[in-house]
């Protein structure tokens, strides 16, 4: 059941690594502060989300396809708030205390945790984006072949996917482990940047063939207002992508460098490898943001909602 290390000591597993005193040595201030860190980020990941799927919950004029990858999105990042963030911050505070028979359970449910829901978050990002892609490409096609079963049965897949990787992680020593989450984060963010460029590149040439064939006299309104709608969905949609790149490619250079350096797993890639999986938490509590920035519809949403809390708070 344990995890192994690959330090030059194959005989030490996971938790008895990152549940002794000896390789912990001096690494109690960091991780005090890294707690501190995640109860704040608990705390606002789950507010913020919750306020977006009500928000979500209220909104009809967002595609039923699109609105459930957002709402996937919002209810991982939730459960990011309530789960993983909380089980990150009882291990670094059993580490501290020298709590160690509570270690060695918190990790474990820490690390499951967090990589099934960070699964179903990149996932779903990559999902928005092909979405996108679809919906140039397919054009009127597009709400025939999207629909919402398909979508359910593909969200539905994702956390189904995410909870057996990482149910299995208890068997796989941690170079596996750092090559899974390579692997994952790599083919995760590389889709989603050929979805993005495919979508301006197409964008692009739909622009001159307007221009080469609509005159400015006569123009077409229908296909300028849609394609005006469209680009607007899609950079709201690149916006959540983007800060998720930004959260989550620090971790997988660290995954990187554990996996090419011959030092090992050393105590300060330790430290790095926990500071960017707190990025990492750090977007749960930023897409909430983005959708009320980026998205009208949700910031209309949201702002009645306040409005209704407050309300009847002040009652």
């Amino acid at each position: 059941m344990a995890l192994k290390n690959f330090t030059e000591d194959d005989s030490k597993t996971l938790e008895e690594l990152f549940c002794t005193a000896e390789f912990l040595r001096g690494v109690d201030g960091e991780l005090i502060f890294l707690s501190a860190l995640n109860i704040f980020l608990s705390i606002t990941a789950f507010l913020g989300n919750t306020l977006i799927l009500v928000a979500l919950h209220k909104e009809t004029s967002l595609h039923t396809s699109s609105k459930l990858l957002y709402r996937n999105l919002a209810i991982a990042d939730l459960c990011v708030g309530i789960t993983a963030e909380p089980l990150a911050v009882a291990y670094w505070t059993s580490v501290v205390n020298k709590r160690w028979n509570i270690c060695h359970y918190t990790i474990l449910a820490m690390g499951f945790f967090a990589s099934t829901l960070c699964g179903v978050s990149l996932l779903t990002s990559t999902a928005i984006s092909v979405d996108r892609l679809l919906a140039l490409l397919l054009g009127l096609r597009y709400r025939q072949l999207v629909t919402l079963r398909r979508t359910c049965i593909i969200a539905f897949g994702f956390w189904f996917l995410s909870i057996v990787v990482s149910s299995t992680l208890t068997v796989w020593n941690i170079l596996i482990l750092l090559s899974y989450n390579y692997i994952g984060i790599a083919l995760c963010l590389v889709t989603t940047a050929f979805a993005y460029t495919k979508i301006f590149c197409t964008l692009r040439h739909n622009q001159i063939h307007v221009q080469n064939h609509f005159s400015p006299r006569q123009p077409n309104q229908e296909i300028p207002l849609n394609i005006a709608r469209y680009r607007k969905a899609v950079y709201s949609a690149l916006w959540v992508q983007g800060t998720l790149v930004v959260c989550y490619l620090p971790l997988n250079i660290v995954n990187t460098y554990a996996l090419t350096t011959q030092r090992g797993f050393s105590l300060s890639v330790y430290l790095a490898w926990h500071f960017m999986s707190t990025l990492v938490f750090l977007n749960s509590s930023l897409n909430p943001l983005l959708y009320c920035w980026k998205i009208r519809e949700v910031r209309q949403a949201v702002k009645e909602t306040l409005r209704q809390i407050f309300c009847c708070s002040s009652q």
